[in-house]
This record gives C-alpha cells, sequence and structure tokens, in this order.
C-alpha cells in the first residue's frame, strides 16, 4: 500500500483533492488506518486518476466523471463511450466555428462605413429562354443538387448559355421555411433545345425588380434584406411575387467566398 503522500506524488494530484475524492465517492483510498486515520492507496489506482485528470482535461465535471466510471469501468467500454463524446464535441466544435465567422464577418461590416447602407436599384429583368428545374428540396442549402441535376441531364444537348447570362434561384414558397423548400434554377440559354425528365426549357416573362448586389459571402444577406425592405417601404413600392438571386459570381466559378457576386431581385410594383 502507497501512503497518501506518496501517492499524491505519483499520481501529481494534491492530498487536498484526493481526500475530496474521498468525500465524493470519486476514489476511495484502499485502507484507512483506524488508529491514525492514514489514507493509503493501491498502485493499481494511479490507473484511475490517470482516468479522472484525462476525463477533467475534456472538460467533464466531477459529478459526471463519477458516473462515467462508475457506467465503463474497463477500457473498451469507456473508449467507445469516448468516441461517441467525440464526434458530438467535434459537431459543437464546428457549430462554434461558424457562429465565430457570423460575429467576425459582422464585426468586419459594422467597421465599413457602408454598413446596411447597401445600395437598391428599380431594374427590369428581360424576357429570357431559360433551362429551368423547379422542385422541393430538404432546405436552402442543397440547392446545388438542382444545378447538379441540370448540368447532368443537359450535358448531352451542349447548352449554349446566353450573354449575360442568368444564372438564377427562385424560392416559390410563400414564407421562410426550414425544411422542404421549393425552389427552381433557371439558366439563359440560346438555341433550342428539348426538355429532359426534370428541365423544362421555359420562356420566362420580363419582370421589374428591386435589386441588390452583394460581393462576399451569403453571411450579409440578413443585412441586404434589410435595405430592400427599407427601400421599397421608402419609395411607394410594394412586394409582388417570389424573390430570386442572380449568381454572376458563385461557388461554382470560384470556391473563394470573398469573390461571390450575387444579386438579390424582389420583384416590385408602384403603388
Amino acid at each position: 500500500m502507497i501512503k497518501i503522500g506518496d501517492f499524491s506524488k505519483l499520481s501529481r494530484v494534491s492530498i487536498r483533492m484526493l481526500r475530496h475524492y474521498d468525500e465524493i465517492g470519486l476514489l476511495a483510498p484502499v485502507h484507512v488506518d483506524g488508529f491514525t486515520s492514514y489514507r493509503y492507496y493501491s498502485a493499481e489506482q494511479l490507473g484511475v486518476v490517470n482516468k479522472i485528470q484525462m476525463l477533467k482535461d475534456m472538460g467533464f465535471t466531477l459529478s459526471v466523471i463519477k458516473d462515467i466510471l462508475l457506467a465503463y469501468s474497463d477500457n473498451d467500454s469507456l473508449r467507445n463511450y469516448l468516441k461517441i463524446q467525440h464526434s458530438q464535441m467535434k459537431q459543437e466544435a464546428e457549430a462554434a466555428e461558424r457562429r465565430l465567422i457570423l460575429l467576425e464577418s459582422a464585426l468586419n461590416r459594422m467597421g465599413e462605413e457602408n454598413f446596411m447602407n447597401y445600395a437598391v436599384t428599380v431594374k427590369e429583368i428581360p424576357q429570357r429562354y431559360a433551362a429551368s428545374i423547379r422542385k422541393v428540396i430538404p432546405a436552402y442549402k442543397d440547392e446545388g443538387m438542382l444545378w447538379e441535376q441540370m448540368m447532368k441531364e443537359t450535358a448531352s444537348q451542349n447548352l449554349q448559355t446566353a450573354n449575360p447570362c442568368y444564372a438564377l434561384a427562385v424560392f416559390h414558397d410563400e414564407e421562410h421555411k426550414e425544411t422542404d423548400v421549393e425552389v427552381e434554377v433557371q439558366m439563359a440559354v440560346t438555341g433550342t433545345y428539348t426538355d429532359t425528365e426534370n428541365v423544362r426549357f421555359i420562356t420566362a416573362p420580363a419582370i421589374t425588380v428591386a435589386s441588390s448586389v452583394a460581393k462576399g459571402s451569403y453571411e450579409q444577406m440578413p443585412a441586404i434584406f434589410e435595405a430592400i425592405a427599407a427601400w421599397v417601404t421608402d419609395n411607394n413600392y410594394e412586394f409582388g411575387g417570389a424573390m430570386f438571386c442572380i449568381y454572376h459570381v458563385s461557388p461554382g466559378h470560384d470556391p473563394n467566398p470573398d469573390n461571390w457576386v450575387t444579386e438579390i431581385c424582389y420583384p416590385v410594383t408602384k403603388q
């Protein structure tokens, strides 16, 4: 048996903390002298202390560590448990990283003089002949699957894009939805083509829109929506129709978000 002082040195845990472990039922000495009250530990308990320190470094509280050691007493079960925790912590870290990027982006924009002062203009998007695919997809972030399907189904027809090339996404739902969203993607083309299983070739009518162009990542969209809403209200217009985005420089053109150029368009009519 090992005296508490020597065990403290070997485990690199203070005597005070070892006594606390005993008090909360996390690690009890193997023997307590009835006359002197000296605590004694076994060499095998160093392995338990090492596990406790490892779990503490991972951020677990002592009460949780106590439950973990009771539920996963052998190394194999503990390893499987830690694998699950690793996956969850990784997801949390990725979510925290996304929040950090949003925070940094907001701080950067707030440092600019034109923060939330995006230029809004009224313009007409002309009539155009376009390849179109319209579907309900799981979420807005899954829009790319429509573009991939369009390219795949029309590959044999060698589509010739129009100039300017209106590549856009129309969001048809009457409200914002978290799932099962109805999205249409269009690409203006020249020539005549044959419909495929999912792609239709349509003549899209001319439409008047309130428009604002954003350069950079999509994180600035809420500020642009606010600017458009304020402009429409202040200039006696009203919204009328499905909002759409024209991708002048998209992730498909350039993977660097700093180089993306997106035109946000809301159909409007004069009051």
